[in-house]
């Protein structure tokens, strides 16, 4: 299998100048790296359910980074990040 490309939605390129800068630069050290090797499975990874079927959350810490995986494209569309207590609202 081919490494995925990653991808930022307008939603979460809008919302990146407010995120906390030591969470983006875990983001582009850790989350991104192991979502390009594989989307699908991993401690933090958990596929959604309900009206939010088709999309995967990313735990890191108290935030959830959202995604969608396009298969055809072979790309992971970074959708949110959103506080715990806030994420499914």
């Amino acid at each position: 299998m081919s490494d995925f490309r990653i991808a930022e939605a307008k939603t979460f390129v809008k919302i990146k100048p407010k995120i906390n800068s030591k969470i983006y630069q875990k983001i582009k050290d850790f989350v991104y790296p192991q979502l390009r090797t594989n989307p699908f499975f991993g401690a933090n990874i958990k596929k959604l359910k309900g009206n939010f079927e088709g999309y995967y959350r990313y735990r890191i810490g108290n935030y959830r980074l959202f995604y969608l995986v396009d298969n055809d494209e072979i790309i992971v569309v970074i959708v949110d990040l959103k506080l715990r207590k806030d994420a499914y609202e």
